[in-house]
């Protein structure tokens, strides 16, 4: 089918385990609200990768990657997203700081696991980046010389689905690894610390050009 199955896999393996904001989110959330809340926000950045291979496929994310209009617009978004995300964690450090250690068990309850595939969802359907991999990246392993919907379907789906197992693996170890840090001071401290580092990564797609 002119597609360049292992070489596709090599690369798609580094470019998933790159730390990125949906990375970011899952950590948060594993943290923080635990493994619903964790899973659920790897199954909504999953959720996104198989809407842009779909687009992608279909010739639609090509419109995002050639048009500044487009491109800028979705940049904007997401960037916004991302900054709201790391206002919320921000504040709830301060609320966390705030709060007498007798009442630190009346704090806000974790998400749910509705609210954390949102969350995912929005934060990769935000990243045009995305569709810039899909549509810059993909070509690259396939024929000139066959339809490239088919092909395109494949490694997008390969990717998507090595995703999940990363993504999900690295939110129950997260999970696991979180079950010690139930201290108020910390959880503000990671609090804070996530907050910081969502609101960077969104000013820096807001900033960062094609």
């Amino acid at each position: 089918m002119g597609v360049h199955v292992w070489a596709f896999l090599g690369v798609a393996a580094l470019v998933i385990i790159a730390p990125g904001p949906d990375t970011v989110l899952v950590t948060k959330n594993a943290v923080l609200h635990g493994r619903r809340a964790a899973l659920a926000s790897a199954l909504g950045v999953n959720t996104g990768l198989v809407i842009w291979t779909v687009t992608a496929a279909l010739g639609v994310a090509a419109v995002v990657r050639e048009s500044a209009v487009a491109f800028s617009v979705l940049k904007l978004i997401g960037a916004a997203y991302l900054v709201w995300l790391g206002v919320q964690a921000l504040r709830a450090a301060r609320l966390r700081t705030a709060r007498e250690p007798s009442s630190a068990a009346q704090s806000r309850p974790p998400i749910g696991a509705l609210l954390g595939y949102r969350q995912g969802l929005l934060s990769n359907l935000g990243n045009p980046k995305i569709a810039v991999f899909f549509t810059g990246l993909l070509p690259e392993f396939v024929s000139s010389h066959v339809s490239v919907l088919g092909p395109f379907l494949l490694l997008g789906g390969m990717f998507v689905l090595m995703n999940v197992v990363w993504l999900c693996t690295y939110a129950v170890v997260a999970v696991k690894i979180s079950s010690v840090l139930t201290r108020p001071s910390v959880k503000a401290a990671l609090d804070s610390l996530t907050g910081v580092v969502l609101v960077g990564l969104g000013v820096r797609l807001a900033l960062e050009r094609r």
